[in-house]
């Protein structure tokens, strides 16, 4: 039976798994009061305590991580044989200003917001979780689930490490995540196997001279144009380094220099990313940029200092898991729900569950249909159409529920 998620309805004799009415509205107003209370990464401590009590209210017992922040819950015992499948959030905001104005819910708290959609991943996973607690006292769930609500996803190279030095993954079998896509219709998710998002690294570069007169120039290093020669050409460079199939770029999103019109810099500073599509050649990126922007800092005689932060790798999503999300999600809502998606330049740290436990990401849609808003992740305007956190809960539902693919 195929769910239509543009009406209220469904019509017929309701699926098992499918999200009730008076919790539907309920998971709203969790949203809402996330979204209005944005919290940054390992600071989520209200968000953690609001999952924690509503968990807790259902009878369950979940476990804070031992930063203070995140936490996990079982759903049905573990019996040391069944792998679980674990279902994973990521529960923390960004650190930019929320600008809309026509909604009730915006941030209360001052360039904080919830512009990249965890607030929906987080509602998501806790509703598929009173879902299936319900399912569990009924003995109606054939494994265990563990829900894993996981801080600072945004932060380099992010918070699944601390989760899976904490043991989240313990006893699982096979992990699965949802991220918000505000180029796909409600109703409908993006999934792909293979490579799904890239390796995101963060970079930091300093450059120093001896600083002069701006009318003599040449009795000096010339600063400014050496960070703009560097911005330039060591990104060019690269594309000439480096197979342009591995899709390795250099961007910067920050450049400073200077403080008077007249007095050549002593210091200078570039901030940016180093984004890959193949892990081969992200293993590799660092000793290719250290090469290019020491060589172009060089040429312009200007000392160079590179902090080169490791972020995260690829999500590669496994085949059969992506599958299952596939079989779970068309049993749900229909063949027509799932579409083909591309990888993206962003990077997601859910990639380094993993290196340990086959899993898959999906691209959860939040567009209304036909509008034509263009509120796109990382924005202070970014929304969501709610009715997704239906589709996301009765996805994951469905997944615990059927029988997942054997692996290929």
């Amino acid at each position: 039976m195929s769910r239509d998620p543009e009406t209220d309805d469904p019509g017929g004799t309701p699926l098992l798994g499918t999200l009730p009415d008076a919790l539907r509205a309920e998971l709203i107003a969790f949203r809402r009061d996330v979204h209005m209370h944005p919290e940054l990464g390992f600071q989520e401590f209200r968000t953690t305590a609001a999952i924690k009590a509503r968990l807790e209210a259902a009878g369950l017992s979940p476990r804070v991580l031992p930063g203070g922040t995140g936490l996990t819950c079982d759903i049905g015992a573990w019996d040391g044989v069944r792998p679980m499948l674990a279902l994973r959030a990521d529960i923390d905001a960004l650190p930019i200003p929320d600008t809309k104005t026509d909604v009730p819910y915006r941030s209360t708290v001052p360039d904080r917001a919830h512009a990249c959609g965890h607030d929906v991943h987080t509602t998501v996973v806790l509703g598929a979780g009173l879902v299936l607690a319900d399912l569990a006292r009924r003995d109606l769930l054939p494994n265990p689930v563990r829900l894993v609500f996981q801080p600072a996803e945004e932060v380099m190279p992010g918070g699944a490490i601390t989760a899976v030095d904490a043991g989240v993954l313990e006893g699982v079998g096979r992990i699965m995540a949802l991220h918000c896509d505000p180029r796909v219709d409600v109703g409908r998710i993006g999934l792909r196997t293979g490579p799904i998002t890239s390796a995101c690294d963060r970079l930091e570069v300093v450059l120093d001279g001896p600083g002069g007169h701006t009318a003599r120039p040449h009795l000096t290093t010339d600063l400014v144009t050496a960070v703009a020669r560097v911005a330039a050409d060591a990104p060019a460079l690269l594309a000439r380094r480096v197979d342009a199939r591995s899709g390795l770029v250099l961007t910067w999103g920050r450049i400073e220099s200077g403080h008077a019109p007249n007095v050549i810099p002593q210091r200078a500073e570039l901030g940016g990313t180093v984004r890959c599509l193949e892990l081969s050649a992200w293993r590799d990126a660092p000793d290719q940029v250290y090469a290019a922007i020491d060589e172009v800092a060089q040429l312009h005689g200007a000392k160079c200092q590179i902090e080169y932060v490791r972020g995260v790798p690829p999500v590669v999503n496994d085949a059969s898991v992506a599958q299952h999300l596939h079989d779970a999600m068309t049993a749900r809502f229909g063949p027509h729900a799932v579409e083909d998606t591309e990888q993206s330049l962003g990077g997601e740290d859910f990639s380094w569950y993993l290196e340990h436990v086959p899993g898959a990401m999906a691209r959860l849609g939040v567009r209304r249909p036909g509008d034509s808003a263009r509120l796109d992740l990382h924005r202070g305007n970014f929304d969501v159409d709610e009715r997704a956190i239906q589709v996301g809960v009765e996805l994951f539902t469905a997944a615990a529920l059927i029988e997942p693919p054997q692996a290929v």
